[in-house]
């Protein structure tokens, strides 16, 4: 089987020439999972695979991260073929932050009548989730505040970060032989983000050949990491990963 990380966007909440970063986990070129949904994630999901996402992961509840849920809510709910059937992953504790900024608005529907979550199906986790036979790990990220951002991790294939500060520890439990890693990373750090001088002090040579980095600044930002020698996702680009073995046996 062919196994990519498609990125859709790749940029910081600022960026939007680059897009709200978001990533699609493909298997032989069909979509498995859809990681994270910003302002215009939906659209180019669409443009690419021509129907709204089966499989959804939220890694946290900034905007840019989330900001195109309630369109998703729209494109299913007056779908009934589609209504209920995409399931939303995301780690137990930040249901009632999705709760609070997404679905709490008072009337979802002008006339009414209507839940916001019966559009989905919400599936929460803590250590992580089945999909398609498949076990994702979920791990907790520096991001703001502790315990309200997680990444993901396929054993053997790839982890995301999600946004994150660095963490050598998290990464070396969940992603420690060759997987691909989609690491947040900008020019210049700061108390949420890393930066690239946090990259090459907090990981070793062999970790940091491993990095896809995202989530930069700017497209000229880009080019100036990838002078650095580093791989850089590109707005669209399909990055290959390992097809992952079979689950480990103490998965789930």
């Amino acid at each position: 089987m062919n196994w990519y990380l498609h990125f859709l966007g790749t940029g910081a909440a600022h960026a939007v020439e680059l897009g709200s970063s978001s990533a699609v986990v493909e298997r032989d070129s069909k979509p498995l999972l859809l990681i994270d949904c910003g302002p215009d994630t939906l659209d180019r999901y669409m443009a690419s695979y021509g129907e709204p996402p089966h499989a959804l992961y939220i890694t946290h509840t900034h905007m840019d991260h989330v900001g195109g849920l309630e369109r998703l809510f729209t494109r299913l709910w007056f779908n009934d073929a589609l209504r209920g059937q995409t399931r939303v992953f995301t780690h137990a504790a930040l249901v009632p932050w999705l709760q609070t900024r997404i679905a709490d608005y008072p009337g979802v529907l002008a006339e009414g009548g209507v839940n916001y979550w019966e559009a989905f199906r919400l599936v929460p986790c803590s250590r992580g989730f089945w999909l398609d036979g498949f076990w994702f790990d979920v791990f907790p990220t520096r991001h703001h505040r502790p315990g309200t951002s997680f990444g993901i991790a396929l054993q053997g294939s790839f982890a995301f970060t999600g946004d994150t500060r660095p963490i050598p520890e998290m990464l070396s439990q969940y992603a420690g032989g060759n997987e691909v890693i989609a690491h947040d990373c900008g020019l210049v750090g700061n108390p949420s983000h890393t930066g690239i001088d946090d990259i090459e002090r907090e990981y070793d040579a062999a970790m940091r050949r491993r990095l896809v980095l995202y989530h930069y600044g700017s497209a000229a930002d880009g080019s100036a990491l990838g002078a650095r020698g580093y791989r850089i996702a590109g707005t669209g680009q399909r990055v290959p990963i390992i097809a992952p073995p079979p689950p480990r046996s103490d998965a789930g």
